[in-house]
């Protein structure tokens, strides 16, 4: 399936792992959309439910599986789980991501928020009677945290191994390259929860990212002092997120809201609108913004918007790699398009686009 224009139209995707090659039937003209076509960029291991895939620049959400063999062939094993990275460790948090890359999940959604007293009670329901209760409530709602929909086959067990154990202090000892053994200080401040069975990942999940109603826990932006970044869809497809995160913060910048967004076309025109007519790009730049998720920030600094453009680096990689090697764009990007990084180039616009992500699209 895929959204154009607000519409929603059905699809049979068709994938030949031989060749390479894919195939479009359009189920409500009941005919053929796409002729069966060579096409590299996609990958059997893109193909599961939940899943965006990007054929030929058009967005699709694969929504099921044709039959019962392709359903136990791709479908088995995929697990979604929820991952939240704690107070103590989110500015850990690009490390924190590589590994979960490193591990074969994907984040699928991801939100900075702060807990009240009484949410984070909420989301730790299960633990009321015991001791430890009190100070892990106040602890989680400290400061900010990081949630994640993370998924992969068995996603549960692989992101609890990941993290390692419970005590830090066990996980220093046992398993020094866990998160918890390298982020973590004891039983409380352990760096990261994770759900502990499918249940409680569903549960938890539905805490954070509501599927019906309400709006889970709320956004941190502070719209002062700021300016936006945003983590491209290829870059993000590239694995990248977590090297691009650990850099913003090892330069000195604070990352206050984070959040994934799965833009449509008419929020990426929108948007880029101030490169309309401006940029020969401009069509292309919108293209790639709404090809996959991608990951907005605010960025905390003072004079943010000129001090975070100068450390992205010049629009075009490969000007970017021969003057600033040492900036985001120069070690990440790959063309003028995918050039890893947005940041907001006109220092005024700096509260504007971060409002943009975390007050229109969030709202």
């Amino acid at each position: 399936m895929e959204s154009c224009a607000a519409l929603l139209r059905r699809y049979q995707l068709l994938y030949y792992p031989k060749d390479g090659s894919v195939e479009m039937f359009d189920m409500k003209n009941q005919r053929t959309f796409l002729r069966r076509t060579k096409f590299d960029e996609l990958h059997p291991e893109d193909l599961f439910v939940g899943n965006r895939v990007n054929i030929f620049s058009r967005q699709l959400n694969l929504t099921g599986y044709g039959d019962q063999y392709t359903a136990n062939k791709l479908g088995s094993k995929k697990e979604r789980t929820l991952a939240m990275i704690k107070p103590d460790a989110v500015t850990k948090v690009g490390n924190i991501i590589q590994m979960i890359y490193d591990a074969n999940l994907i984040v699928t959604k991801a939100k900075m928020t702060k807990l009240t007293w009484k949410q984070a009670a909420d989301f730790y329901m299960e633990h009321q009677s015991k001791s430890f209760f009190n100070n892990l409530v106040q602890f989680v709602s400290s400061g900010p945290v990081v949630a994640m929909e993370l998924m992969g086959n068995e996603a549960v067990t692989t992101w609890r191994k990941v993290l390692g154990p419970t005590d830090s202090g066990v996980a220093q000892k046992d398993a020094a390259n866990s998160l918890r053994g390298q982020f973590g200080t004891d039983g409380t401040k352990n760096a990261g929860h994770g759900s502990d069975s499918l249940a409680s990942a569903a549960r938890e999940l539905e805490f954070f990212f509501p599927s019906t109603t309400g709006h889970g826990p709320s956004n941190t932006a502070k719209y002062s002092d700021c300016t936006c970044c945003i983590i491209k869809p290829h870059a993000i497809s590239e694995a990248l997120t977590g090297k691009i995160l650990k850099s913003i913060i090892e330069n000195g910048f604070e990352i206050s809201a984070l959040q994934m967004f799965n833009m449509d076309r008419v929020n990426a025109e929108e948007f880029l609108e101030v490169y309309k007519g401006v940029a020969a790009e401009y069509t292309n730049m919108v293209d790639e913004l709404c090809s996959g998720p991608c990951m907005a920030l605010e960025i905390h600094a003072t004079d943010a918007p000129r001090t975070f453009r100068e450390f992205c680096g010049p629009a075009d990689p490969e000007i970017a790699r021969h003057l600033r090697p040492a900036t985001l764009r120069a070690l990440y990007g790959k063309n003028k398009v995918q050039n890893a990084i947005h940041c907001t180039d006109l220092p005024e616009d700096g509260i504007l686009e971060v409002q943009y992500f975390f007050k229109i699209l969030d709202g």
